[in-house]
């Protein structure tokens, strides 16, 4: 036994670290671009987290394609079905193309209303439009690139995508600066040169994955409903969790819109600073995703649950850790993002905060995963609308709008949402009713 958990400890660092790290090079992007405009000024600061939130937004709607992707292939991959996982990679990407196209009508089309319905003052949509404009334009880029990801990282190659956006980076990281700034020949574009600088990256780091995994494609004769049928199953529930999650973040940034530019901006790059402790919990989350997904499609339940502790395990220390960084050296972090003292010292009390939800933060993430990987993504979809609808925002919404207290109450509802989100799938995953959920036939 010793040995089986040693072995499935290595297995899942082997999965985990190249995700964190993939996890950290795809959110440095959205990190970055906050940085990069910090000497803009908090308007700039705001405007960019604003066009960002409706990119991720956006983006949700593609989520169940990204996660059906991911442990359809495992299962597939996991039973030894060669051939069926050809034409479901085959299938994913067409789905990919569809949808991405219809994501930028939309996008184009919904941006300044849902600005407006945000209550983001004049002079932030003014600055977001552009920016989010043309990142809307590009958003196919994105969407292959998580699809693409997805589907390798479900063979267990979790390094291929990990090599992709190392390529995206470092090449973001060269054109970004000098597109915003107007440096070395370049024309100054503002925020939008960070738009700019993410599609060519992006683009680039699409073409790398097409090749590289150019012999996984197969073609079919015909439509395989049963490979849609199973992306549907699992991927329709992750689509309504994310939604009711983005739904409900939505309202939450409109309730932490009321007080003030200022507050919005500490609030943005604190959870720019934040995104840095998901790095650990998500690549531990996708390493028991597939992990579980292979045991599962392999018929070996007993070594998912070994798989699943193991992971949970690790993600705790490591979340752990940081918020024991976020708890007491946030001034520093937040110092590196922006010289606004109104800001630092608002977003002082944000990283606090949140420390606190780390382990919760973590042990939510990989039990989530281990359930995707089941195939058991309704329940996951039940405790997010429970925790963000039934517990942050009724709260949020007494401390803010109802009782105007300060902005500390606000932000601390979403350590009572996770929480309940923790227990509500540790619930679910020590009764085993996954066991009977069937993804592959």
């Amino acid at each position: 036994m010793t040995s089986s958990v040693s072995q499935i400890r290595k297995s899942v660092l082997t999965l985990a670290l190249p995700v964190t790290i993939s996890t950290l090079l795809q959110r440095t992007e959205g990190i970055a671009a906050v940085f990069l405009v910090g000497g803009l000024g908090a308007t700039s600061i705001a405007a960019v987290g604003l066009g960002q939130l409706l990119a991720f937004m956006a983006t949700t709607l593609v989520s169940g394609l990204s996660v059906g992707a991911n442990v359809l292939i495992a299962q597939l991959w996991g039973a030894r079905r060669t051939k069926d996982v050809g034409e479901a990679a085959t299938h994913l990407l067409g789905l990919a193309a569809i949808v991405s196209c219809s994501l930028v009508v939309l996008g184009l089309s919904l941006n300044r209303v849902i600005m407006e319905l945000l209550g983001a003052e004049h002079d932030v949509i003014t600055l977001a439009l552009p920016y989010s404009n043309f990142i809307f334009l590009v958003i196919p880029c994105t969407i292959f690139l998580q699809v693409l990801s997805s589907i390798i990282q479900g063979t267990g190659d979790t390094k291929t995508p990990m090599y992709a956006l190392i390529v995206v980076n470092l090449l973001y990281l060269t054109i970004a600066y000098p597109l915003v700034y107007g440096l070395w020949g370049f024309p100054a574009l503002g925020i939008t040169g960070a738009a700019v600088a993410a599609s060519i990256a992006e683009g680039t780091g699409v073409t790398y994955l097409l090749w590289t995994c150019r012999t996984l494609f197969r073609k079919s004769l015909q439509v395989r409903r049963d490979l849609l049928r199973s992306t549907w199953q699992i991927g329709a529930s992750v689509s309504g969790e994310r939604i009711f999650q983005q739904a409900g973040i939505i309202l939450y940034t409109k309730i932490v819109l009321l007080y003030g530019t200022v507050t919005y901006a500490a609030h943005q790059v604190g959870l720019s600073i934040e995104s840095l402790s998901f790095l650990p919990g998500y690549g531990f989350a996708i390493a028991a995703a597939t992990m579980v997904g292979q045991s599962i499609g392999a018929g070996k339940y007993v070594r998912a649950k070994l798989e699943n502790w193991e992971a949970n395990r690790l993600a705790g220390i490591a979340m752990a850790s940081m918020g024991l960084l976020f708890f007491f050296f946030p001034y520093a972090l937040l110092r590196a993002f922006t010289n606004d003292e109104a800001v630092v010292e608002l977003g002082t009390v944000f990283l606090r905060i949140v420390a606190i939800l780390q382990v919760p933060l973590a042990l939510t993430m990989v039990l989530a995963g281990s359930l995707r990987g089941a195939g058991d993504t309704r329940f996951i979809m039940v405790a997010t609308t429970v925790g963000m609808w039934g517990i942050r925002l009724p709260l949020a919404a007494i401390a803010g709008p109802w009782l105007a207290l300060d902005v500390l109450f606000v932000w601390s509802a979403m350590i009572a949402d996770w929480t309940v989100r923790m227990g509500l799938l540790l619930w679910r995953y020590r009764s085993e009713r996954w066991k009977a959920i069937q993804v592959i036939r």
